[in-house]
This record gives C-alpha cells, structure tokens and sequence, in this order.
C-alpha cells in the first residue's frame, strides 16, 4: 500500500492539474446560448460530465490507470469542438 506522504502528493498533483484545466480549458471556450442554444446545452453536458468523472476518481482514491482522466481530456477536446462548430455556423449567418 502507498505511504501516506505518497498519496497526499498524488492528489495534491492532480488537483493541481483540475483545477488548470478547469479554469482554462473548459470554461474559456464556452458558446453563446443565445445565439446556439443546442451547442450551449452539449457544452453544459459535458462540464456535468467532467464533474462527474472528477467525483468517481476522488471515490476511487484516483486509481483508475488514468482512463479517467483520459477520458475528461476527450471530453475537453469535444467541448472545445463545440465552440469551433458554433464559429463556423456564425460565418454561414
């Protein structure tokens, strides 16, 4: 088993990192709702998504062998299409 000094490090690491990403990645590109309410909405699913995904890695004392967090990052990667979709759709207007 970790030691606890190991595990206070682990998680202080990956905090470190949700809290980044939180505060760039994710609400730095989000669509007007409303000019594209249906891409706000995606968007919207996907912050509850990565809520979600962040709470079942702190259940699982963070030990998922980084699927999690893989998974957050794809989320991150749709979230910032979104916000390249509803650009694209504002050129067509």
């Amino acid at each position: 088993m970790k030691s606890a000094a190991a595990r206070i490090l682990i998680v202080s690491f990956v905090l470190i990192g949700l809290i980044y990403i939180g505060s760039n990645a994710v609400n730095a590109v989000n669509v007007n709702p409303a000019r594209h309410p249906h891409f706000a909405d995606a968007q919207k699913h996907i912050e509850i998504a990565i809520a979600q995904l962040s709470e079942a890695q702190k259940g699982n004392d963070f030990d998922m062998q980084g699927h999690a967090a893989k998974a957050k990052r794809l989320l991150e990667r749709a979230y910032n299409q979104i916000k390249l979709s509803a650009e694209a759709a504002n050129v067509k207007r």
